[in-house]
């Protein structure tokens, strides 16, 4: 907690009991753990900073990662059957809003984080094609897009906000990488983080972690007093959704 001589505090302080919903922690499917060794390896890293509870959620991505609710599962129970009783890790899953992901949607073969809320992304490069298409597909078969890192997509950054304001009223919320609050995917995307932040656009927070130095990088996140309830606020709406 701040007092009124500090200016700053670690991110990590307020992570104790915090369900992290995005994240690559399951083993050998993705751009993340390649092994189960790895997995349990981040999952020790994250119960240093308080984290235990998790929602892992791989990469589906067309031809890269053509994963299913089998392959994912598959994975989850590797890990369930090796992690100790105070680890609780269920799994859904990361879709890349594309063409295979408009088939997902028709055949109700989604993994939702909870309820209807399912974690969305998008290409860095361009939007998709298709976007409007794919929300209201979303919307048709009442799924709540969750919008994976809003902010590292340098094609949405204007000096209004008028493209995230576009997608809130679509229906997304959005949901904020710890890292983009350092310097971790460089200044323009911290700067946007706590842009869209100061203006109350993020709904949630989550690690997207892949690797054991994202961990280390994340302990080492300060946050300025100003911005203390904001991201406090957002650590509580990840309560509230997975309790």
């Amino acid at each position: 907690m701040f007092s009124i001589f500090q200016k700053k505090a670690y991110l990590a302080d307020l992570l104790e009991g915090f369900p992290d919903f995005h994240n690559h922690i399951l083993p050998g499917i993705d751009d993340g753990a390649q092994t189960l060794e790895d997995s349990l390896d981040l999952i020790k890293a994250f119960e240093s900073i308080g984290i235990t509870n998790f929602v892992a959620t791989p990469h589906v991505i067309g031809e890269y990662y053509p994963n299913t609710p089998q392959t994912i599962h598959s994975a989850l129970e590797n890990v369930q059957e090796v992690t100790t009783a105070n680890i609780k890790i269920k799994a859904a899953a990361e879709y890349m809003m594309d063409q295979h992901f408009v088939e997902i949607i028709e055949n109700s073969d989604i993994l939702t984080i909870v309820g209807k809320n399912v974690l969305v992304e998008m290409s860095y490069f361009q939007p998709p094609l298709n976007l409007n298409e794919i929300l209201f597909k979303l919307q048709n078969h009442s799924f709540l897009p969750i919008l994976a890192h809003p902010e590292r997509y340098a094609y949405l950054h204007s000096r209004q906000l008028e493209k995230y304001k576009d997608l809130k009223s679509r229906g997304c919320q959005f949901q904020l990488n710890m890292l983009s609050l350092s310097g971790h995917y460089g200044d323009s995307i911290q700067k946007t983080a706590f842009q869209l932040i100061e203006n109350g656009m993020i709904d949630f927070i989550s690690s997207d972690v892949h690797r054991l130095d994202h961990i280390d990088k994340i302990k080492k996140i300060k946050i300025a007093k100003k911005h203390f309830n904001q991201l406090e606020q957002l650590i509580e709406n990840n309560k509230n959704l997975l309790t």
